[in-house]
């Protein structure tokens, strides 16, 4: 049966694309639902208006008229629906007036008749529908319904398809979730059935790839069921071709030749400084590369010492990376002899490609790659950085301090501001990778990567685009149990400017889908560049917390208050202190300080106690994380804060008693030192800002949730 009801929206749809058109009309619309068990009211086309009064005196009570034309999309707009009409003289004027309408509205729109519906029941109104997202695929919408849908924008996303499990989820990820439970003594609506249309809307949409936009608009939800009052299919102009997949163990054994060479070419290697074949050269030898350099320059004996060779076929053995730091216009018949040698990666580091327009340059070193199985990393790039392998194959300043921290950026500014911020903050990474064009390597295949790499404890992206939507949520969901991953997006509202022919297609044309997604997949969304850097540089050091009971011990009230306002602000959770802890705290604090959340030590308090109140925070097993607020005096100055705060989370690490500890630091320029004095130890410490301290922390719950450390 199912597969006579897919046949039938089979032929449905066959035969409007025959027709040269893209949207289906309201009937239509009625077969595709019948088909997939999509709840709508029950309805019949009137071609005249005797049809439309025989139709309406049928279903009995108030009657829906609308407009039927595959030319008019918005029947609302046209003047093309009215609602609650009852007996036949109303049927009669109704029908005429709603064609009249759609005649001023576009004289030469064909209209097939006038849809007669049965009139919903009151309730809560809503959307449920599907989009094409260009860099997720189809996409499955649920929010708050009616004629103000796209002003309100209370709306949520996933990937489709999914079950009726994962669509009832997303009713409580709307704004006004609460609406749906029932308020002012309305009866909650039919969560089941609501959740059973998402589920039905994206089945629809996967079974049939060419729909690029369903709309159920208004959905109405009540306490017996939903009923669509519309429902809208728009067709895709066409289906975009499939992108090459490589399966994981692809991947990793391609990575991994990438990340830890053996042997590397040079190609376009130079003696001339000021070159960009010299400064690669010179960053790998002076960075310590201990395999293979093999510089390939046709009008050189040597490099840097080194032997050169005229073509990298001349290369004796096998290579693993194969860098480019020619012109673009002769990066094709180099990459030809690069795939003909068998090397596996191609590092592609010129400009001028399709960055600068020249797609058709782009497109001929893509299917070069794919032709031969040579990877792709760029092009318009500048190079990477693998610090346990001693590897710099960039033209920029080498870096060589070895940590947990992988970060990548599609842009080569943001990488130059990546490596300054690594230098500056003694940031430890495992590697720094470019993508650039992204004409093959992307953020899914570097993920898979530094998923299983044992060096890299955290991965931060830096991304203007997804090539591959799903297979970075695929790639982020193996990967986030096991160690966070932080995103930042750039270009927030670029994907704003495309039309869409449903009020779904207009809601998902902006930055909301990217952002429901990556939450879904478990992804820390970083809202700016720093904010990116100091979550990489910072979730490694904090251990992950075993439960939301979140203290504020501060020696300023000031400090206190912020401290609070962030907390709400990432979504933590301020504990609420028990009668025998209150006690507790009372005793080390001062009769004019004030316990509860947060703990007021004053800022007139010695070193003891800090180092009291900061013991009993780590000592008492229902508290879960500290935040502490330190105040610059010269009772308590700031290194003696740092040593006495690390002294004592040292103390209760060797105990086993782990839990993560920030902390804002006020006061004169020394307050600076005391925080790197903390970081280093594995309190996490700022200066000047009571915001950043608790972000990160933010940032650390939100990934223990992903990750399953937290439910």
């Amino acid at each position: 049966m199912a597969e006579d009801r897919a046949a039938a929206v089979r032929r449905l749809l066959d035969a409007v694309r025959a027709e040269g058109r893209t949207a289906l009309t309201a009937p239509e619309g009625k077969v595709v639902a019948d088909a997939y068990g999509i709840a709508v009211p029950g309805e019949a086309l009137a071609a005249d208006v005797d049809a439309a009064v025989a139709h309406a005196a049928r279903f009995g009570g108030p009657v829906v008229l609308k407009i039927v034309s595959p030319d008019i999309l918005h029947k609302t707009d046209a003047g093309g629906v009215v609602v609650g009409v009852e007996g036949a003289d109303a049927v009669r004027d109704a029908f005429h007036r709603i064609v009249a309408n759609a005649r001023a509205y576009d004289a030469d729109a064909r209209i097939e008749g006038v849809q007669v519906q049965e009139l919903l029941p009151k309730g809560q109104e809503v959307i449920i529908g599907a989009v094409t997202d260009p860099t997720f695929g189809k996409v499955v919408a649920f929010g708050l319904g009616g004629v103000l849908v796209e002003v309100l924008k209370d709306v949520t996303f996933r990937l489709a398809p999914l079950d009726t499990d994962e669509a009832a989820g997303m009713l409580d990820s709307i704004r006004a979730a609460e609406v749906l439970r029932g308020v002012r003594g309305a009866e909650p609506v039919d969560r089941g059935a609501l959740a059973e249309q998402i589920s039905r809307v994206s089945r629809l949409v996967t079974d049939f790839p060419e729909i690029a936009e369903v709309d159920l608009n208004p959905v109405i939800a009540t306490p017996e069921g939903a009923l669509a009052a519309d429902i809208r299919v728009i067709l895709a102009e066409s289906v975009p071709k499939p992108r090459p997949t490589y399966g994981r163990e692809q991947i990793l054994a391609s990575m991994r030749r990438l990340m830890q060479p053996r042997s590397i070419a040079v190609i376009g290697a130079s003696n001339e400084p000021g070159k960009i074949g010299n400064s690669v050269m010179r960053n790998l030898v002076d960075g310590g590369f201990s395999g293979q350099i093999h510089p390939v320059n046709p009008k050189a004996d040597d490099i840097l010492g080194i032997k050169a060779y005229r073509s990298v076929a001349d290369v004796p053995g096998e290579v693993d990376v194969a860098v480019f730091a020619i012109p673009a216009k002769f990066v094709a018949p180099a990459l030809e002899e690069v795939g003909r040698k068998g090397i596996p990666n191609a590092v592609l580091i010129p400009s001028g490609f399709a960055e600068t327009g020249e797609h058709a340059l782009q497109a001929e070193i893509v299917a070069i790659g794919e032709r031969y199985g040579v990877r792709l990393l760029g092009p318009n790039i500048y190079g990477y950085y693998s610090t346990w392998q001693d590897l710099c194959a960039t033209f920029c300043t080498p870096y060589d301090v070895k940590g947990g921290v992988a970060l990548t950026s599609q842009s080569g500014g943001i990488g130059m501001a990546i490596l300054g911020f690594a230098r500056t903050t003694r940031t430890g990474v495992s590697a720094i990778v470019g993508l650039g064009n992204k004409s093959d390597l992307d953020e899914d295949d570097l993920l898979t990567w530094f998923g299983e790499d044992p060096h890299t404890e955290c991965i931060a992206m830096h991304l203007e685009d997804l090539k591959d939507g799903r297979a970075f949520v695929a790639a982020a969901r193996e990967t986030v149990p096991k160690k966070p991953v932080v995103v930042l997006k750039a270009g927030r509202t670029a994907a704003g400017a495309r039309a869409a022919g449903s009020h779904t297609g207009a809601l998902a044309g902006d930055d909301a889908v990217y952002d429901d997604i990556l939450r879904q997949a478990g992804v820390i969304r970083a809202p700016g560049l720093n904010d990116m850097l100091e979550y990489a540089r910072a979730l490694p050091v904090l251990p992950a917390p075993k439960g939301d009971n979140v203290v504020i011990i501060t020696g300023a009230g000031g400090s206190g208050v912020l401290l609070s306002d962030a907390v709400t602000d990432n979504g933590l959770s301020l504990m609420e202190i028990p009668q025998d802890l209150d006690e507790a705290f009372r005793r080390f604090i001062p009769p004019f300080g004030a316990a509860g959340n947060p703990v007021d030590i004053t800022g007139g308090e010695p070193p003891a106690t800090y180092e009291a109140t900061i013991r009993l925070g780590l000592e008492d097993p229902r508290i879960h994380a500290l935040i502490l607020g330190y105040w610059h005096t010269i009772v308590t100055p700031p290194m003696v804060f740092a040593e006495v705060t690390a002294r004592v989370v040292a103390e209760f690490r060797e105990r086993g008693i782990e839990k993560p500890v920030v902390a804002s630091l006020a006061g004169d320029t020394e307050v600076e030192e005391a925080c790197a004095y903390l970081f280093a130890r594995g309190v996490v410490a700022y200066p000047y800002t009571t915001e950043k301290p608790v972000a990160v922390l933010g940032a650390k719950y939100r990934w223990a949730r992903a990750a399953g450390v937290l439910t």
